[in-house]
C-alpha cells in the first residue's frame, strides 16, 4: 500500500483534473492524479472551441496535459477510485485494485455519463454521426441534412440552434416531445420539418451514418443526428463522502453543486468540470480546474497559516518559552537570552534569533 501523503489527490484525469494539477504543481504543491482512462469525449475525432487546440484529438490533448503535470512535479497514475473517506489529516482514496492514497484535500473531476435513448445503432454512432452540441460539432456538419431526436423539453430549442448551421433540419418527435403552440410557430418560421412517430434505428453503412428508420417503417435520409442526452454526473466517490446529486434546473440531468471555486458542501472536498457543470465544454472544464486548483491552494495556505499562528502562540511557542525562561537563571533558551539584549537589537529581534 502506498502511504505517501499528498497535499491534493485529484480523481479524474481529464481537462479539469489536469488543469487543476498543473495549477497546484506550479504552486509547489504535491499532487496525485488518479485517472480511470475513460474520458467522456473519447469517441470524438477532435476537441473544438479550445483556443489554439481546435481539432486536436482528445487523447493527444490529455497526453500533453499529463506531461505538463509531471513537468511541475505532479504524479499521474491509472486506476479506478471506488471510495473515499475522511481521515484525521485529510482523505483516503481507495482504488478498485486495493491501492490507497492520502491527501489533505480531495478534488473530484470524474465528469459525467451520457444516457442515450435505447435505439438500435445510436450508441455506435455517438461522437461520429450522432452529436449533441452545436458549438462542439456544428461547423463540421454545417450545410448537411441534420436530424434532431426528440428526447425532452429542450429538443425544440436544440432544433432551432442547429438551424444556424443548416437550412435542412428535421425534428423527430419520437413520441416524446409535444411542442407548444408557440414552439410550433417558431419551428414553422424557421422552416424546420417535424416528423411524428418513434424512432426504431439509426442506420449506417461501413460506420457512416446514412439515415433513420421509424418503427412504422418510414426511412429518412440524414447525414447527422443531434441528440440531447440525459447527463448524469459520475458521483460515486462524492456520494461515498455524503454528497448528493442535484437536479439541473433545465432538467437535462443531475450534478454535484459547488461554489465558484469548486468547493462542495463537504469541507475539504472539491469538484470541477462536467461532474459539477453538465454544460461545460473542454475549455470550460479546464478553466474550472484552474479555479479549483487556486481555491484549494488558498485553503491550504489558510490552514498552514493557522498552524503557524498556533505554533507561535501555543503552550510550547517561542513566546511561552521566553516567559518561562525569565524565572530561570543563566543561559539562552529557545532563542531567549539571559536578560542581555543583543547590542543594537530589540527583544523581538533577539527572540527571532
Amino acid at each position: 500500500m502506498d502511504t505517501t501523503r499528498h497535499d491534493v489527490v485529484i480523481v479524474g484525469g481529464g481537462a479539469a483534473g489536469l488543469s487543476a494539477a498543473t495549477t497546484l504543481g506550479r504552486a509547489l504543491r504535491s499532487v496525485l492524479v488518479i485517472d480511470s482512462g475513460t474520458p467522456r469525449n473519447a469517441p470524438a475525432a477532435g476537441v473544438h472551441g479550445y483556443l489554439s487546440r481546435d481539432g486536436m484529438n482528445p487523447g493527444e490533448l490529455l497526453s500533453l496535459g499529463r506531461s505538463e503535470v509531471r513537468s511541475y512535479g505532479g504524479t499521474v497514475i491509472g486506476g479506478e477510485a471506488v471510495s473515499a473517506r475522511r481521515t484525521p489529516d485529510g482523505f483516503e482514496v481507495a482504488l478498485g485494485d486495493g491501492r490507497r492514497f492520502f491527501g489533505r484535500r480531495l478534488l473530484v473531476t470524474t465528469g459525467l455519463t451520457d444516457e442515450l435513448p435505447p435505439i438500435d445503432g445510436l450508441r455506435d454512432q455517438w461522437g461520429k454521426g450522432v452529436v449533441h452540441c452545436p458549438y462542439c460539432h456544428g461547423w463540421e456538419i454545417r450545410g448537411q441534412r441534420i436530424g434532431v431526436l426528440g428526447t425532452g423539453p429542450l429538443s425544440v430549442h436544440q432544433a432551432l440552434l442547429f438551424r444556424q448551421w443548416s437550412r435542412d433540419i428535421t425534428l423527430f418527435l419520437n413520441d416524446t416531445v409535444e411542442p407548444t403552440d408557440k414552439e410550433w410557430e417558431k419551428l414553422a418560421a424557421r422552416s424546420v420539418t417535424v416528423v411524428e412517430g418513434a424512432l426504431a434505428s439509426v442506420d449506417a453503412v461501413d460506420g457512416v451514418l446514412t439515415g433513420l428508420t421509424l418503427r412504422q417503417g418510414s426511412s429518412f435520409d440524414v447525414q447527422a443526428l443531434a441528440v440531447g442526452a440525459r447527463m448524469e454526473a459520475r458521483s460515486t466517490l462524492l456520494e461515498s463522502l455524503g454528497l448528493t446529486l442535484q437536479v439541473h434546473p433545465s432538467g437535462v440531468g443531475r450534478f454535484i453543486e459547488t461554489d465558484a471555486m469548486g468547493a462542495t458542501a463537504v469541507r475539504g472536498v472539491y469538484a470541477a468540470g462536467n461532474v459539477s457543470n453538465l454544460m461545460a465544454q473542454v475549455i470550460t472544464a479546464a478553466a474550472e480546474g484552474v479555479m479549483a486548483g487556486a481555491g484549494i491552494n488558498a485553503d491550504l495556505i489558510e490552514e498552514e497559516t493557522r498552524w503557524a499562528v498556533e505554533g507561535h502562540f501555543g503552550p510550547f511557542s517561542a513566546a511561552a518559552e521566553a516567559a518561562a525562561s525569565q524565572i530561570l537563571p543563566g543561559h539562552r533558551r529557545h532563542g531567549v537570552d539571559d536578560g542581555q539584549e543583543a547590542a543594537g537589537m530589540g527583544r523581538a529581534a533577539t527572540v527571532e534569533q
